[in-house]
């Protein structure tokens, strides 16, 4: 084993127990790094690699950053998904003989960032864990650092669940068991951008029981205890702002699967991943970044119970009602901060004399918002006013010790305003006096002795000084001029009077900014205090700008206020896509009406491709979700039921990570909708079994949809390409046809967008390519095959009715038996004997048998079957 100096030493015993770690070694005013550690962040940070030696044969790579620019570099490495584990010394090197003994201060991860560019201010940063019991149940468990909101829940159904819990949420990182199983991480991480950290102690601890204080069940214990005690680890310091442990239900909300979340696009786009273009991104009038957190989680977790969102409604309705007192609380609310995370730095330990500027000037405005409520005068409103506490004790402490624009270090002074401390006012006197003394010092100097560029000085190193230039040394009266420090062109000097002064004044500002520190620090224990006040405020606070936010919507984009039922009734009257709305802006959208009632629980959908079915079914899920959020809806008239769960099977996509194909993705959502929806859910399929043949995809279609109209009941949206389901209306009564019409002018298909009952006459699908512009040839033939396959299709229909008018009643088809799980499409007609087939129809069946129908595409199959026919005609 190679021998190292003990710095090294010192270095690999702690970097033990940060392996998974970027271990930030302080040495003087940099933070360096050595070994695998060095090697990595060069190239990570992209600064310069180096060696030094260490005792052993071989040099060490080493790279290092300055101490004062840290955080940027910080910043950089957690944004890769790395963490960094901070050490510092932790003795005074003035003071210790030999080695100066250095500690980790602080382990930085993605999921417990508290600032920098790690961390967005309208959005949360959450940090969960999971926990896995014996019966098969999952402890689930989230944590906002900045914020102090913490919330453990069980989910006993799968682990889909938890996969659901952990996409919502946007989870940084997971606190994992060691023994958590391989094949669970692997199925989160296919999900979600996300580091796992190992915690195997989720044992309950005393020192943060008020924490747990409500929970009242071992499991839920166990899984916030792990969650805790790994922050409480890592952290290292006070964590006073953790507020007390809330449990909560996901069956107590609208479930939404992370699949369906992204096809209707709730909180970011399929395409761009980004806000833009999002429902959340429709809704986001709020004017605090607590309100646009508190937005996006009303999002995420639409209501169920009516009495709740009744509630959203009423005082929706309230402040859309009053415009003059909304705009003022508005403007109002403008000039609040964020309370939720300026009281978790408080607690943290890293608030400066700006943060609490910012905190007294949020409380400042919390009166004005209370008279702006009041001159409403509805009583809906009442509850909120009782609730919003000025703290007025903070706002008046902040408001005389601190002065308006202090700097930002708290290691510099000048923070704290003239008259709140005795001790200090006497230092800054002494300071003063003594800086005004220094100014006359150097007039009275140069009287003296007659040297006009004469002047007093100072700098760090050497303190006060009288500066002479050479040429004029020779005026200076012997026996008072002691030489200081020579420079190039002149002498520096000390004088007894000058160096009693500046005794005195550096002692006094030394004493002066150590003391301003100790005060302020007295300050923030002060305003820790008032922790839970400043959170219960920030919550109130963050409700009443998300119910501004609705109000200001629905009137600007003239929403109406929905009714809800009891009688699983879907009546929209005019009812719009808020986010396509809105982005066609000055263009004129289409609006439509929806109606399903008891005896109409699935709408089959067709038209042309490019026409609307996506965007009508998409608007009917906006609406339900922005109804259960207490939002007011884009329509003219709404009449909703409150639904349980929607899922939905929109849009193409490979799941390339999971080595899935578009079709297997499809069934694979398809079947999670069949296996949890119940009467209560909303289900929407945008074109099923598109992915597989033709008669695959359509015998799917109609056995899905025969499926849900049996078995679940769900309110159903269901487009489809395949016209033969249309038929369907007749054997299946909770079913209607609806269609989005279209028109031909002089050879060109013209979208209406507007929906319509009964079935689709035919698809456009020739117009649409015209109009993506494919050949004119390519186009022309494609018609001349359409309708020779139509044709050929009429025939068959023909000889098919025909038959089925010969055959006598004995006869008929009888029903598919259960066990016979067959579909089938056309009925079989009596054997007949028939001739010897010529050795010509015996080719022209080798040439069938001889094609791979279910690997050609649909121009390959055209052109086999013209060809196919183009022999037939001649013989």
């Amino acid at each position: 084993m190679a021998t190292y100096t003990p710095m090294i030493m010192q270095y690999l015993q702690i970097k033990a127990d940060y392996q998974d770690a970027f271990l930030f070694f302080r040495l003087g005013d940099f933070y360096e790094m050595f070994f695998e550690d060095a090697i990595k962040a060069s190239q990570e940070l992209e600064i310069t690699l180096t060696s030094r030696a260490g005792g052993g044969e071989e040099r060490i790579p080493m790279c290092g950053v300055p101490f004062h620019s840290a955080s940027n570099y910080i910043d950089t490495l957690i944004e890769k998904g790395y963490k960094v584990a901070v050490c510092e010394q932790v003795e005074d090197p003035r003071e210790v003989k030999g080695m100066v003994k250095r500690e980790v201060v602080q382990l930085i991860t993605p999921g417990t960032v508290m600032q920098g560019r790690g961390i967005d201010e309208k959005e949360n940063n959450y940090v969960g864990t999971i926990t896995c019991f014996e019966d098969g149940t999952f402890g689930f468990a989230f944590a906002d650092l900045s914020t102090g909101e913490n919330k453990v829940t069980l989910l006993p159904d799968s682990f889909t669940d938890v996969v659901n819990e952990v996409t919502a949420l946007s989870i940084k990182e997971v606190i994992v068991a060691s023994d958590f199983p391989e094949e669970l991480k692997l199925e989160l991480s296919q999900r979600v951008n996300l580091v796992f950290s190992v915690e195997d102690d989720c044992s309950p601890e005393d020192s943060y029981s008020t924490i747990t204080a409500d929970l009242n069940q071992d499991k839920f214990l166990s899984t916030i205890s792990r969650l805790l005690r790994y922050l409480f680890k890592t952290q290292k310091r006070s964590l006073d702002h953790i507020q007390p442990c809330e449990t909560y239900e996901t069956n107590a909300y609208l479930k939404i699967d992370y699949h369906s979340k992204r096809n209707l696009e709730l909180t970011e786009t399929i395409r761009s991943k980004s806000k833009h273009g999002s429902l959340l991104w429709l809704l986001d009038e709020t004017k605090t970044a607590m309100g646009t957190r508190m937005l996006k989680q009303w999002v995420d977790r639409p209501l169920l119970s009516v009495a709740e969102i009744t509630k959203r409604q009423a005082l929706v309705q309230v402040l859309l009602d009053h415009y003059f007192p909304r705009e003022e609380l508005r403007e109002t609310l403008k000039q609040v901060y964020d309370l939720e995370r300026l009281s978790g730095r408080v607690a943290f330990g890293n608030v400066n004399a700006r943060d609490l500027i910012s905190l007294k000037k949020s409380l400042q405005q919390v009166p004005q918002i209370v008279q702006v409520l009041q001159s409403i005068q509805d009583t809906v409103l009442e509850e909120y006013i009782d609730q919003l506490d000025p703290c007025e004790e903070v706002a008046e402490l902040l408001e005389t010790a601190l002065v308006d624009n202090p700097p930002l270090s708290t290691k510099e002074g000048n923070m704290i305003r003239d008259g709140y401390d005795d001790m200090l006012d006497q230092y800054r006197d002494a300071s003063t006096n003594g800086k005004s003394w220094i100014a006359a010092l150097e007039k009275q100097e140069r009287e003296k002795t007659g040297i006009k560029s004469l002047k007093v000085g100072f700098n760090r190193v050497f303190g006060y000084y009288i500066e002479v230039t050479k040429a004029n040394v020779h005026l200076l009266p012997e026996g008072r001029y002691d030489r200081k420090q020579t420079l190039a062109n002149a002498e520096r000097y000390i004088t007894p009077e000058l160096k009693e002064k500046e005794a005195l004044i550096l002692e006094a500002e030394e004493k002066m900014i150590d003391l301003e520190y100790t005060i302020f620090a007295t300050l923030r224990e002060k305003v820790k205090t008032y922790i839970p006040r400043l959170q219960a405020l920030a919550k109130v606070l963050s409700e009443l700008d998300v119910l501004q936010c609705f109000a200001t919507v629905s009137e600007n984009r003239h929403y109406c206020r929905p009714i809800f039922n009891k009688d699983r009734k879907i009546a929209i009257c005019n009812g719009r896509h808020p986010v396509v709305e809105k982005v066609m802006q000055k263009q004129q959208y289409v609006p439509n009406d929806c109606f399903m009632d008891e005896g109409r629980d699935i709408l089959l959908i067709t038209g042309p491709n490019m026409s609307g079915k996506s965007t009508y079914m998409r608007q009917v899920a906006l609406m339900a979700v922005l109804a259960q959020i207490g939002c007011f809806v884009p329509a003219d008239r709404a009449e909703l039921p409150v639904f349980d769960q929607i899922f939905t099977r929109i849009g193409a996509a490979d799941d390339l990570i999971s080595g899935q194909s578009t079709f297997m993705v499809e069934m694979l959502e398809a079947n999670h909708a069949i296996a949890h929806a119940t009467q209560n859910s909303l289900i929407l399929f945008d074109e099923i079994g598109r992915g597989t043949s033709t008669y695959d995809g359509m015998a799917l279609a109609q056995a899905i949809i025969e499926h849900i109209h049996e078995k679940i009941g769900a309110k159903t949206l269901f487009s489809t390409h395949y016209h033969e389901l249309t038929s369907l209306d007749a054997t299946l009564k909770q079913l209607s046809n609806v269609h989005v019409s279209a028109i031909e002018q002089n050879g060109a298909v013209v979208f209406l967008h507007k929906i319509k009952e009964g079935a689709a006459d035919k698809s456009y699908g020739i117009h649409v390519a015209q109009l993506a512009g494919l050949p004119k040839g390519l186009i022309s033939r494609a018609n001349e095959l359409l309708q020779q396959f139509e044709g050929n299709e009429s025939q068959m229909v023909a000889s098919a009715s025909s038959s089925r008018k010969e055959m006598p009643e004995a006869t008929a088809v009888q029903p598919i038996r259960e066990e016979e799980a067959q579909l089938s499409f056309f009925q079989p007609e009596e054997p007949k004997k028939v001739d010897k087939p010529s050795k010509q129809d015996l080719a022209w069946i080798s040439k069938l048998k001889s094609l791979n129908i279910l690997e050609m595409t649909p121009l390959d199959a055209m052109n086999a079957l013209y060809e196919l026919q183009k022999q037939a005609k001649k013989h």
